[in-house]
C-alpha cells in the first residue's frame, strides 16, 4: 500500500489533482472557525453544550459532525453542505414520480446538466430558508446584547447561506480538480474532524481496559462489515442471443446485471433521522419533558421506530433506485435473456424476487449500523460512543472506498500496481 501512495505521487495529474483536494479542504477548515457576525460566543457554546445533553441533542450532534464542528462554533459554515443534500434527496424522489425529469435524467450529458442547474437553484431556495429559520428559531437568542435585531438577522442569515453555497461550490471545484466526489469529500471531512474530540472524551471519561476492548473491537468489525455491505451485490447474468445485420453478426456474448445488496447508501438512516428529529427539537424548545424522555436517544420506542423507518426506507429507495420494469425492458430489447426466465412478464417477477431478498439483508444490515451508535454510548457512557456506527461512519468508509478506488483507476492506467489487488474489494452475495 505505502509504494502506492508513493506512486500516485510520482504521477504529475494525480499528484495536482490531490494536492488540490487538500487545500480545499484546509479552506474549509479555516471557515469552521469564523462565527457569524454579531454572535456572542459565550451565549451560543452555552447554549449548545445545554442542548447536546437533551432530548434534542442527536439532531445537533449530528449537524456538527455533519459541519467539522463548524455549528458548536456557530460558523459562517455551520449548515454545512445540509441544503444541496436536502435538494438532492428532493429531486431524486421528484425524478421518480415526475416523468418529465425522469426522461431528462436518461438524456446522457445534456440531462445530467440541465439536473445539476435545477438542484444549484433548489439548494439557494432551501439555503435561504434554512437560514432564516436557523436565526430566528435557534441563533437570534445569542445575539450580542445591544446588536439591532433586525440587522443580526440579516447577517446571520446571509453569512449562513454564503457559506454553504461557497462550500457548495467548493465541493464542485473538487470534483472537477481534485480526487473523488467533492461534496462527500466534504462531509467526509467534517465527520472525521469530530474523531479526535469524541475520543478526548472517551480517554477523560477513565473507561476501563474491557471498555476499551470491546469499543475498538465494535469499530473494527463495523469498518469491515461497512465495505462488504456497500460492496456487495448480486450478479444476474444475461445472454444476448446472436443476430446477423448485413456481413456481420452482432451479439451471442453474455454480461450481468449488479444488484446491489444496498441501493439507498446512507439515504434510509437520514431519512430516518430527519423524521425523528422533528418531534426531538420540539421536546428540546417546548421543554415537554414527557416527550423529551419517549424521544430521547436511548429510549426503547426511539430505538424501535428508528429501526422500523430505517427498514422501510431501505425497501422504498431500492425500488426507485432500481426498476425492475425499465430493466426487463431494456434487456427484451436489446435482445437479451436471463438463462431459465422468459423474456418480458417473467423476467420482470423474476428481478422483482432477487431484488427483494437482498434488499431484506441490506434493510437488516442498515439497521444493525444505525443502532450501533446506541450500543456504543453505552459502552462508553457518553455520546462519545456515537463515532461507532450510523451515517457519520458509513459516510467516511464509502468515500474513503470512492477515493481508493479512483485513485487505483489513475495508478493502473498507467500501468502502476493499485491499492489492492482487482476484485478484492468485490463482495458476492
Amino acid at each position: 500500500m505505502w509504494e502506492a501512495i508513493r506512486n500516485s505521487f510520482k504521477i504529475p495529474e494525480l499528484r495536482s489533482r490531490i494536492i488540490f483536494t487538500f487545500l480545499m479542504l484546509a479552506v474549509f477548515r479555516f471557515g469552521v472557525y469564523i462565527p457569524v457576525p454579531g454572535i456572542s460566543l459565550s451565549s451560543w457554546a452555552n447554549f449548545f453544550n445545554g442542548v447536546s445533553a437533551g432530548a434534542g441533542g442527536g439532531f445537533f450532534t449530528l449537524l456538527n459532525a455533519f459541519a467539522g464542528g463548524a455549528l458548536s462554533n456557530m460558523s459562517i459554515f455551520a449548515m454545512s453542505v445540509t441544503p444541496y443534500i436536502n435538494a438532492s434527496i428532493i429531486l431524486q424522489l421528484l425524478m421518480a414520480v415526475v416523468p418529465s425529469l425522469k426522461e431528462l435524467a436518461k438524456e446522457g450529458e445534456q440531462g445530467r446538466q440541465k439536473i445539476e442547474k435545477y438542484t444549484r437553484e433548489l439548494t439557494l431556495l432551501l439555503a435561504a430558508v434554512e437560514a432564516l429559520a436557523l436565526t430566528i428559531v435557534v441563533v437570534m437568542p445569542h445575539a450580542t446584547p445591544g446588536l439591532n435585531k433586525v440587522a443580526f438577522i440579516i447577517l446571520s442569515s446571509v453569512s449562513l447561506m454564503a457559506g454553504s453555497m461557497f462550500l457548495q461550490w467548493i465541493g464542485e471545484m473538487i470534483t472537477d480538480k481534485g480526487i473523488g466526489n467533492g461534496i462527500s469529500i466534504i462531509i467526509f471531512a467534517g465527520v472525521v474532524a469530530t474523531y479526535p474530540f469524541y475520543l478526548g472524551q472517551m480517554i477523560i471519561s477513565n473507561l476501563s481496559v474491557t471498555s476499551w476492548a470491546l469499543f475498538f473491537l465494535i469499530f473494527v468489525v463495523t469498518i469491515f462489515g461497512l465495505i462488504y455491505i456497500m460492496q456487495g451485490e448480486r450478479r444476474i447474468n444475461v445472454q444476448y442471443a446472436k443476430k446477423v445485420v448485413g456481413r456481420k453478426m452482432y451479439g451471442g456474448q453474455s454480461s450481468y446485471i449488479p444488484m446491489k445488496v444496498n441501493q439507498g447508501g446512507v439515504l434510509p438512516i437520514i431519512f430516518a433521522v430527519a423524521i425523528l428529529m422533528i418531534p426531538s427539537m420540539i421536546a428540546q424548545f417546548t421543554h415537554n419533558y414527557t416527550l423529551q424522555s419517549i424521544f430521547g436517544f436511548n429510549s426503547v420506542f426511539y430505538i424501535v421506530i428508528y429501526a422500523l423507518l430505517v427498514f422501510f426506507f431501505t425497501y422504498f429507495y431500492s425500488a426507485i433506485t432500481f426498476d425492475v420494469h425499465d430493466v426487463s425492458d431494456n434487456i427484451k430489447e436489446y435482445g437479451g435473456f436471463i438463462p431459465g426466465i422468459r423474456p418480458g412478464v417473467s423476467t420482470e417477477q423474476y428481478l422483482a424476487k432477487v431484488l427483494s431478498r437482498i434488499t431484506f439483508l441490506g434493510a437488516l444490515a442498515l439497521v444493525v449500523i444505525a443502532l450501533l451508535p446506541n450500543l456504543s454510548a453505552a459502552i462508553v457512557g457518553s455520546n462519545s460512543g456515537q463515532i461507532v456506527g450510523g451515517v457519520g461512519m458509513m459516510i467516511a468508509v464509502g468515500v474513503a472506498l470512492d477515493v481508493v478506488q479512483q485513485m487505483e483507476a489513475h495508478l493502473i492506467m498507467r500501468h502502476y500496481e493499485g491499492f489492492i489487488k482487482r476484485g478484492k474489494l468485490k463482495g458476492r452475495i
